[in-house]
């Protein structure tokens, strides 16, 4: 007997997708991106196994500084204007047991796709006070910018570059039942 099919979206009001990547190589800069779209398709309320799509809008990267989030739209790196959307379709949901899971998919930044892994830690399903039914997850894992065509630097005088290869990725996400 097949289970009842379960629709969720994600809540932006809810939710927060956020980088951090290393900058002359002693810090982190930190920025997230403020518009954001995903649907999920489960088993109820068992996510193991769920169709994932999601999309951000490249322009609307925040590092709390103008210039630099102009930098980011150009096409030294994202391109915004010519490359308006990063997606992720998710290619597999596996329960690793005590609310983890690994989440893998296909990442496609500037139309160069590549498989990522994610660790996803659920934190559970509840209703709000108006009814609405949500679950709620933790999303981390890292790429290489490299690999997906963010490829500007500069090298600096003492050694080293101004802004590292691997990019950590972090969200939190609150999905609402829609059917």
């Amino acid at each position: 007997m097949k289970t009842q099919e379960t629709k969720w979206a994600i809540d932006p009001s809810h939710s927060k997708v956020a980088f951090k990547v290393k900058h002359l190589m002693i810090s982190n800069v930190l920025g997230n991106f403020k518009e954001f779209e995903g649907q999920v398709n489960s088993d109820e309320n068992d996510f193991s196994g769920a169709v994932i799509n999601f999309s951000l809008n490249t322009a609307s990267i925040d590092t709390e500084i103008a210039d630099r989030d102009a930098h980011l739209k150009s096409a030294d790196f994202f391109d915004a204007e010519k490359y308006p959307k990063i997606t992720f379709s998710g290619t597999g949901m596996k329960d690793l047991g005590d609310d983890m899971y690994e989440l893998t998919g296909d990442l496609t930044i500037k139309e160069v796709t590549k498989s990522v892994t994610l660790a996803v830690e659920f934190g559970g399903v509840n209703s709000d006070p108006w009814g609405n039914v949500k679950a709620g997850f933790s999303i981390n894992g890292k790429i290489n910018r490299k690999d997906f065509g963010l490829n500007w630097n500069a090298a600096l005088e003492a050694g080293g570059v101004l802004v590292g290869e691997e990019v950590k990725i972090s969200g939190d996400v609150e999905l609402v039942k829609v059917s």
